[in-house]
């Protein structure tokens, strides 16, 4: 029968700053991390306003590294970024100031580049699945209707 290891609360606090200073982390994450260790609930408090003290744990600048990242490297659209953001608990204040982080020009011109791309990669003969093949891989990266039907129309005719 195995034991899971338990944690003093300098362990715990130890480990998690480690958790923390190696990739931003929302609260969610973090307590969720405790749970997983078995902490206490008062365990975790002490432990999560030390990390907020500390600067290791900062939602503001969670919420700008994660749009930043999921919209340069996944070609997430500001739907799905406000989505999973509101997912991990991030307040309203937090998931507006970092989507405005992407200037609308940049936003325009990186979907433009992307759906250019898209299409030429679909090789579907008719011109109503291939649509919809576009339609859909905008659409669940969370871009928004209007932008992905109008450049459906302009690109596959």
């Amino acid at each position: 029968m195995q034991t899971k290891k338990t944690y003093t609360l300098q362990e715990a606090t130890k480990k998690l700053e480690h958790y923390c200073a190696y990739q931003e982390r929302c609260h969610k994450e973090v307590v969720q991390k405790l749970r997983d260790m078995r902490m206490i609930p008062e365990a975790i408090d002490v432990i999560v306003v030390h990390l907020l003290q500390h600067n290791f744990l900062n939602e503001e600048r969670f919420a700008k590294t994660f749009v930043s990242g999921k919209f340069r490297i996944k070609a997430w659209g500001r739907r799905r970024l406000t989505f999973e953001m509101k997912q991990k608990d991030i307040g309203k204040v937090n998931i507006n100031q970092a989507l405005a982080t992407i200037s609308d020009v940049e936003y325009i011109d990186y979907f433009n580049d992307l759906a250019e791309k898209r299409a030429n990669l679909l090789k579907e003969p008719n011109k109503y699945k291939k649509k919809k093949k576009f339609v859909d891989y905008f659409l669940y990266r969370g871009w928004e209707p209007h932008l992905v039907y109008d450049k459906a129309n302009e690109l596959i005719k």
